[in-house]
């Protein structure tokens, strides 16, 4: 049931107002003055007043003012009764606050109209209250609810940097470094490497469909099955009959990937490999490409060379083969696998830095190694792009051969 307050000096007009007000369906309560008025807005809030305009003491005008400084959950409507009808009166009214005006005396007929008209707007106004609220509800929810993601994937992140926590190892006459940077909390970028033998070392790029949760749980277990903790898990090592590893040749271990999750795995991802087998001791490298970037070889010399077949991405075709291909590194050579990320980085006109790209950031780099060299190239692609935000996962591995020492 709407409030509704009656203010004016004269008691048999608030008595005349309130009787109709009531047989109408009104709350009505009644003031003699402004400052009374005042007081029961304060301690109940009307839902509409309707005040004269000339009262001794606080006229109308004045307590509308005051109505309308009053902080209230609500909208109240005001009418102001008043036997004034010019222009300049009625905008005095307005500026006061005042939503509609009523003229002395009252007809009932038009009084009824125009409480009609302010309970109208009083219930769009609590409907479009209501509907803020439940707006503002789902929004605080909605909130909670990206922050707890967001706290996840923050841990997700975590998580998925730490499947590559080795981040530079020294073999004696090789090292390897590596970096992993998503573009989002989480990426479907990974590398790895796992010790065979003391002579013996594989390196795995991969690079997942699709960004976010999917891609990096995909990665999370193609960790697994190129475990370096857990040899057995790892389907890139074969076991000897006297319990040593050894490794498989990579376009087989491709190969056993592919019919895996074409086979065992429920998932519309596919990923690009590349996957190599390092010998220390004679600078052979044994590789297998599915889909990766051509991995870019630099010389002692600084000269850069694209190398690899291509091939098909895993989980694409079933009973696909995987060619190998082999290098032999000298002293002071090394070789980058990366995702394409780094390859399809675009500048803001869209060109990709493409292989030559890359290749020219190596030679600018030539002097620069290890983690160094990886942390540099992430900025001279920042740099290329012109932004911090890459759009792709950005992943590489750098293995460098040490430079013969000098004799004399």
């Amino acid at each position: 049931m709407r409030r509704v307050l009656v203010v004016d000096d004269s008691r048999a007009q608030r008595r005349i107002l309130s009787a109709s007000l009531q047989r109408w369906g009104f709350s009505v309560r009644e003031a003699a003055s402004g400052l009374e008025a005042l007081t029961i807005c304060r301690d109940d809030p009307p839902d509409l007043v309707m005040s004269d305009w000339m009262m001794p003491g606080m006229d109308g005008l004045e307590f509308c003012r005051e109505f309308r400084a009053m902080r209230r959950d609500s909208y109240g409507y005001f009418i102001l009764l008043t036997s004034k009808s010019g222009k300049e009166e009625i905008a005095h009214g307005l500026d006061a606050g005042a939503d509609d005006f009523l003229t002395k005396p009252v007809n009932a007929s038009e009084l009824r109209a125009r409480i009609a008209a302010g309970d109208r707007i009083l219930r769009m106004e609590r409907e479009l209250t209501e509907k803020n609220r439940l707006v503002k509800s789902t929004l605080d929810e909605l909130q909670s609810l990206y922050d707890a993601l967001d706290n996840d994937l923050i841990e997700a992140k975590k998580l998925q940097q730490s499947l590559v926590s080795d981040r530079h190892r020294d073999f004696g006459p090789a090292e390897v470094s590596l970096m992993l940077r998503s573009s989002g909390h989480v990426g479907g970028d990974l590398v790895g490497f796992f010790p065979v033998t003391s002579t013996r070392i594989g390196l795995y790029g991969i690079d997942v469909s699709g960004h976010g949760i999917s891609s990096a749980l995909m990665t999370a277990r193609l960790a697994g099955y190129l475990s370096a903790v857990s040899p057995d898990q790892n389907v890139a090592l074969r076991r000897m009959p006297d319990g040593s590893y050894a490794l498989k040749p990579p376009g087989e271990t491709i190969a056993a990937l592919n019919q895996m999750v074409l086979n065992e795995m429920e998932t519309e991802h596919y990923f690009t490999l590349l996957l190599a087998d390092v010998n220390l001791s004679t600078g052979k490298v044994t590789m297998a490409q599915a889909g990766h970037p051509y991995p870019a070889l630099q010389r002692a010399n600084g000269r850069v060379e694209m190398i690899g077949t291509g091939g098909l991405p895993v989980g694409l075709i079933d009973g696909a083969e995987y060619e190998d291909f082999e290098v032999t590194m000298a002293p002071g050579d090394r070789l980058m696998i990366h995702s394409d990320g780094v390859v399809e980085c675009a500048d803001p006109a869209g060109a990709l830095l493409d292989d030559p790209g890359l290749a020219q950031i190596l030679a600018e780099l030539r002097q620069t190694r290890g983690m160094a060299c990886l942390e540099s190239l992430v900025w001279k692609l920042v740099d290329f792009a012109h932004t911090d935000d890459l759009t792709d996962d950005v992943s590489a591995i750098l293995l460098e051969f040490k430079p013969s020492p000098i004799v004399g």
